[in-house]
């Protein structure tokens, strides 16, 4: 049978989730003090994901959940159906709202389903306040999934309020690599977002990808627009697929300065979505928002 631990630590208050397959092989630890976000992932031996060992959760957003906006909001300001709404800015020196709100709230425990083959944990957070920027009621559910060659996250988010609401919604993994030099990106592509020295969308340009893209010594921070709901990684060390069960996806690439690391970030629409409608959706009162990413490891090529 899998396993699944609580771990409570009362110095510093944490709460973590620890998802094990039968033979401890697979491993997810999941930090419901940090947006519910997975900060730990390795997958038949492999380490996939690190987020705290590596990586300044409050300046990365490792591993979070992006919602309600994906990356930027250009001054925090948009309108929606007429009303002006302005959100605070948590990154100042571009003026620009940053990776939604959810991202450093403290998501509870709802439950736990063990089995042969699989672990599965839901925790949630019910947004009750008119937050400044997005004054609306709302809740948001998170299920992992740990089975032997994957971890599957699916989101379901309630509105909650009595008007409707804009949205898109994304992920942070930070993905390892023993040597990003030799590793490769594979989409399927032929647009990609340019964006001006905020990272703000200024256009859409067409693209050509012949194939695999190396990585090597490339700094990435770019955009792609996908036709399909995938993308395959591969590393000396492993290969995986990035999976969407959304019809319109994007991905953001990034590399920070720790070379050993890359940021592929599936998402419903890009920066500053909320002003250039972008993969906006709307929820409206009562009705349910529901998406699956899944992170699966394949045979190595």
């Amino acid at each position: 049978m899998y396993q699944i631990n609580h771990i409570k630590e009362q110095i510093h208050p944490k709460y973590h989730i620890e998802l094990l397959t039968a033979d401890q092989s697979s491993s997810a630890i999941i930090a419901l003090n940090l947006g519910g976000s997975v900060q730990r992932l390795s997958i038949n031996g492999k380490s996939i994901i690190a987020g705290l060992e590596l990586l300044d959760y409050n300046t990365t957003y490792a591993s979070a959940v992006l919602f309600p906006f994906a990356n930027r909001v250009k001054n925090g300001k948009y309108s929606f159906e007429d009303k002006q709404y302005t959100l605070d800015l948590n990154v100042k020196e571009e003026n620009n709202a940053l990776h939604g709100l959810i991202y450093n709230k403290t998501f509870e425990f709802i439950k736990e389903e063990i089995c042969v083959d699989h672990a599965t944990v839901t925790i949630g957070y019910e947004e009750t306040k008119r937050v400044k920027g997005f004054p609306f009621k709302y809740a948001i559910y998170l299920t992992y999934t740990l089975s032997a060659n994957a971890l599957e996250l699916s989101v379901a988010v309630i509105n909650n309020d009595k008007t409707p609401f804009p949205f898109t919604i994304g992920w942070h993994p930070y993905f390892l690599s023993s040597d990003l030099h030799k590793s490769f990106l594979t989409v399927e592509s032929n647009k990609k977002l340019v964006f001006d020295k905020d990272m703000i969308p200024m256009k859409i340009k067409d693209i050509i990808i012949k194939g695999p893209i190396q990585i090597k010594d490339r700094l990435f921070d770019d955009c792609y627009i996908l036709n399909t709901n995938s993308a395959k990684f591969n590393t000396p060390d492993y290969c995986l697929m990035l999976e969407s069960s959304s019809e319109e996806n994007y991905l953001q690439v990034f590399t920070p300065e720790k070379r050993n690391i890359i940021a592929l970030e599936p998402k419903t629409g890009p920066s500053n979505s909320f002003n250039n409608k972008l993969g906006l959706s709307i929820l409206n009162p009562k009705e349910t928002y529901k998406i699956n990413w899944k992170i699966k490891l394949q045979n190595n090529e």
